[in-house]
């Protein structure tokens, strides 16, 4: 049923030969990889308008500075990632560039902030989306970290058929919404133009200013706001890694198509962002923390049960009216495309485990293939991590964003150091004046980066940190000494198994000592007996626990009976156990015979159903367990399979 399940779920299995097929072409690749910082003008904009409106009305009406300002960041760090993808088109993006340049201590730095920035990305896009949808349908307020948990399911379950079919699957509704976004500050700014723009449903709000800005965005204070909405609106640079961490994924020629995609994102990307501000500050969107004790309606206070819109749902309201099919296409098209942007993540986290997999930072079972050659246990590890959030925070974009762009500001960072020392050792190696001219023009590039998005990092660690940029903190921190021991046990693993120069691969035991466990005299244990005799031991033995005396008493009469050439050997058990007895009879033959090698044959029954494994072979598998840990002892395992088996055996044989 699992199985059958899984085909329905999953789909067929993809030969190697596949993978050269799930390769994207540009068209599928932009919302593959750019849906994430393309969705952020769904809530970045917000968050700058929120920061703004602790000091009150007059303070929004600095959003179009903020935004510009975080445009200029945008495209800066566009360009830098544009020579990122040409020097470094492994797909190891960030982390592979700091590893070679900086040092493994940094790329482990840069794993672990991109990695947390991952889980945060779904987390925040999917409670995003959630909100979204509760906009549309007011009844299901209150209900959003129930959506976002059931969004995450699906979309890792989507991820999990392909990373081509995923892309297809998300192409038309991501053209969609860049087209209604488009299109609406198209029309927007016709009406502003002509005069025919109104004003959105919170412009008739007053908002009432938090206690120390009671004066606007005045002395140290204001200053430290604006910088604050600032790094909130930083957020929509949150996604531009992604493309770099997955250009292996690209048709050929990988290197450019990825930079291409990278220039249609930033261009995109802040146009749509220039044109949400520009529209929320001309139809005068308000929005706040709280809108029952920040807004006041005449002087009194909202009700309650007051629901806010978020900022493009309220400018288009304003723009296409209440109700109109325009107006739910734009909502509808922002909702599935916050869902979408989670599928940035879920491709950029796989890969990135992967690969970190391979180099020993993570369990190797990160690096391997599934069904339809997606890294099938990077979507199940990144869906679980966000589920974890989105539980923890109730699907609460305000306090979910605080732990978010930290991390990958890390990683921006630290990469574009890393690619301005790997500038500087390639022009020590160039001659060719072409050649140093283009490397100089890089490395240009970079060192604008690195130090934009250093300044970025600073305002946002000493704005975020005390709403919850430490979390995060804590948790890349928390999984940087993760995945360094994760390391050195597999160092100190591979020391333990390496060979010895000295060492004989022809040293022998001096004799083989065989073991059966019996319980009753029946096929499996005869089955057992007989594979046991066919391998010639140096010394057979059977032995049995007593823990009921008439079963052990019928036991040794069928042994008997059969006449059976081996000596069987009744062990006690006075508190009717029995694997201890049996641990205590090999342990004496070891004491006994210390160059000895003890094989243990167990039967064991196959099973066609899980049930079945629940009522068979327990004892059997605590035996094996406890064997494991003893030196000089090996457990063979002898099979008998049970009717119910062979209907199994036949679903395998057709899938």
């Amino acid at each position: 049923m699992l199985t059958i399940l899984k085909r329905i779920v999953v789909g067929r299995p993809f030969r190697n030969e596949r993978l050269s097929h799930t390769l994207l072409p540009k068209r599928i690749a932009l919302p593959v990889f750019a849906s994430d910082a393309l969705s952020s003008v769904a809530y970045a904009p917000d968050e700058i308008l929120l920061t703004l409106a602790l000091a009150g009305v007059s303070a929004v009406a600095f959003s179009p500075m903020v935004g510009l300002a975080v445009m200029v960041v945008l495209l800066t760090v566009v360009a830098s990632y544009r020579q990122n993808v040409h020097a470094y088109p492994s797909g190891g993006g960030d982390y592979e560039i700091a590893n070679v340049n900086l040092g493994k201590y940094a790329g482990l730095t840069v794993a672990s902030a991109l990695l947390v920035d991952y889980v945060l990305t779904v987390a925040v896009s999917m409670s995003s989306a959630a909100t979204y949808l509760t906009t549309a349908v007011p009844a299901l307020h209150g209900q959003q970290a129930l959506i976002a948990t059931i969004g995450v399911i699906i979309l890792a379950l989507v991820n999990l058929r392909g990373v081509k079919e995923a892309g297809s699957v998300f192409a038309v509704p991501t053209y969609i919404f860049m087209a209604s976004i488009l299109g609406m500050t198209l029309v927007g700014v016709i009406q502003a133009i002509t005069g025919q723009l109104g004003e959105a449903p919170s412009a008739q709000f007053t908002i009432v200013p938090e206690e120390g800005f009671d004066e606007g965005l005045v002395g140290i204070a204001g200053a430290f706001l604006l910088l604050r909405a600032f790094s909130s609106g930083a957020a929509a640079l949150t996604g531009i890694e992604a493309i770099s961490n997955g250009v292996p994924t690209f048709r050929k020629p990988k290197s450019k198509n990825a930079a291409t995609t990278l220039l249609l994102l930033g261009v995109i990307a802040s146009s749509m962002l220039a044109g949400i501000i520009f529209l929320a500050n001309a139809t005068k969107v308000h929005i706040v923390l709280d809108p029952a004790t920040e807004f006041l309606l005449d002087g009194m206070p909202l009700p309650e049960d007051y629901i806010q819109s978020p900022a493009i749902s309220q400018i288009a309201q304003t723009i296409f009216g209440p109700g109109s099919i325009l107006f739910f296409i734009v909502v509808a098209a922002t909702g599935t495309i916050l869902v979408f942007a989670s599928n940035t993540a879920f491709n950029g986290f796989p890969v990135l485990g992967s690969i970190l997999a391979q180099d020993g930072y993570l369990p190797r079972q990160l690096r391997t293939r599934g069904d339809r050659l997606a890294f099938s246990n990077g979507v199940l590890a990144l869906a679980a991590g966000a589920l974890v959030l989105i539980i923890a925070f109730n699907a609460d974009v305000t306090k979910l964003i605080q732990l978010y762009i930290v991390g990958v500001f890390i990683s921006f960072t630290i990469s574009q150091l890393g690619m301005i020392r790997h500038w500087g050792r390639e022009l020590k190696l160039a001659r060719d004046k072409t050649v140093r001219r283009r490397m100089l023009r890089s490395r240009t590039i970079n060192m604008v980066g690195f130090g934009m998005t250093a300044l970025v990092l600073m305002i946002v660690l000493i704005t975020k940190f005390e709403q919850g940029a430490w979390i995060a903190l804590l948790a890349m921190f928390v999984l940087f000494l993760i995945m360094w021991s994760i390391r050195a046990h597999y160092d100190n693993v591979a020391k333990e198994l390496a060979v010895d120069e000295d060492a004989s691969p022809r040293a022998l035991p001096s004799r083989v000592h065989a073991v059966i466990l019996v319980s009753h005299v029946r096929k499996p244990v005869l089955r057992a007996l007989a594979y046991a005799r066919a391998s010639r031991p140096s010394r057979l033995d059977a032995i049995t626990v007593d823990i009921n005396t008439e079963e052990t008493e019928h036991t040794v009469r069928d042994w008997e009976k059969l006449d059976i050439p081996v000596p069987l050997t009744v062990l006690a058990s006075p508190y009717r156990e029995t694997v201890t007895p049996i641990m205590e009879y090999v342990k004496n033959m070891r004491r006994d015979s210390p160059r000895d090698l003890i094989v243990v044959y167990i039967p064991e029954y196959v099973v066609g159903k899980w049930w079945e494994q629940l009522v068979h072979n327990q004892t059997a598998l605590r035996i094996k367990t406890r064997l494991h840990f003893e030196s000089g002892v090996m457990v063979a395992s002898v099979p008998w399979q049970l009717k119910s088996s062979e209907e199994a055996k036949a679903l395998q044989d057709t899938q």
